[in-house]
């Protein structure tokens, strides 16, 4: 840490056309959230200031109310886009496209030179960000390119009780879903598996277990094609690619599984037979894990020399403007983020 009692932590605002502003609003209304960490927002006061007169909420960036020892304001970073007081809500626009990004970008710079102690970040829309000049599919490239980082992965994190339904009862370190492939196309994903990848993902993932608390990670490891292949009837990547990538990691000591189909492996995991289950591709792990706690799982970024999380949700454009964003995956990327900083 940076040498306080609590973790300070950058928080961007994402789209700021989005519900980003919104949630982060009013997680940093929630005691949860302002008794884990010393929050630093990075982006336009304004449009802080303007989010919270919207909700009638007062504004983060006001006089600091909490107790001594616990955080007593939130501090921020000005990060200001020409014509951004402009964008209207619930709108694809290249200005909140390119404070996006640049919000990111000053995030990033603060948690590499060591002012912060990770980021969390709201959602930002690829469209805006295309239009903005920036080609990128998302935050995770990004953030590997600016860490310079060649080993890394995107993972929907679980954390114990947050399941839509009440906690998981047999997951005390609840469950962890990477992804071999990023955001690509459904055709692009065969040509994009290796060896080294899904070997790689499956190395983050245990590690990533192992730093939260989870002594020996059991990871399940999902095949590409329906019925794991079907021996080869519908596919050859388990055999070719996906086995011998499991068969490394448990040479290297790893307690891997599979490849299993992942019709069923996802409902193992949460019965409690594995800790983390790595993917194949996108939806393959994001559908089962919005199904069981939507609104409440975290992105996390694996792999970087910082600490990245985000909600798992995204710019939800069509709600932006009627002040009804639920934050629960906002607070829970922030608690997430303050416990890897104290780990």
């Amino acid at each position: 840490m940076t040498g306080s009692l609590l973790p300070r932590l950058a928080l961007t605002l994402g789209d700021v056309a989005g519900i980003g502003p919104e949630v982060v609003v009013r997680a940093l209304a929630d005691d949860a959230v302002t008794s884990c960490c010393r929050p630093v927002i990075v982006g336009d006061a304004s449009i802080v200031n303007r989010t919270a007169e919207r909700l009638a909420l007062p504004s983060p960036l006001g006089p600091g109310r909490r107790d001594a020892g616990r955080c007593e304001a939130v501090e921020h970073v000005q990060v200001s886009t020409p014509g951004l007081s402009e964008v209207r809500l619930g709108t694809v626009d290249a200005r909140a496209g390119e404070a996006a990004y640049a919000s990111l970008t000053r995030a990033i710079e603060l948690a590499l030179d060591g002012t912060v102690d990770g980021i969390v970040t709201a959602p930002l829309n690829k469209y805006a960000l295309h239009l903005a000049g920036h080609d990128y599919p998302g935050h995770t490239e990004i953030l590997a390119e600016k860490c310079d980082v060649d080993e890394f992965a995107m993972m929907l994190y679980v954390p114990p009780g947050a399941i839509l339904h009440g906690a998981i009862p047999h997951c005390p370190h609840g469950l962890a879903v990477a992804h071999a492939t990023l955001h690509t196309s459904i055709a692009s994903v065969p040509g994009l598996l290796s060896r080294d990848r899904v070997a790689e993902t499956i190395t983050l993932t245990d590690r990533f277990l192992r730093r939260i608390g989870c002594e020996e990670p059991r990871i399940g490891v999902c095949a590409l094609n329906p019925h794991a292949g079907e021996d080869g009837l519908f596919g050859d990547e388990e055999a070719r690619i996906i086995l011998p990538a499991v068969e490394r990691t448990q040479h290297a000591g790893i307690r891997a599984q599979g490849p299993f189909p992942a019709d069923t492996l996802l409902k193992r995991a949460v019965d409690g037979e594995f800790d983390g289950v790595v993917a194949m591709y996108h939806d393959q792990g994001h559908i089962a894990l919005k199904l069981i706690a939507f609104g409440r799982a975290v992105n996390v970024t694996l792999g970087l020399p910082i600490i990245r999380t985000s909600p798992s949700h995204g710019t939800a454009f069509d709600i932006a403007a009627e002040g009804s964003a639920d934050p629960s995956g906002m607070i829970e990327a922030i608690r997430l983020a303050a416990q890897l900083a104290g780990s």
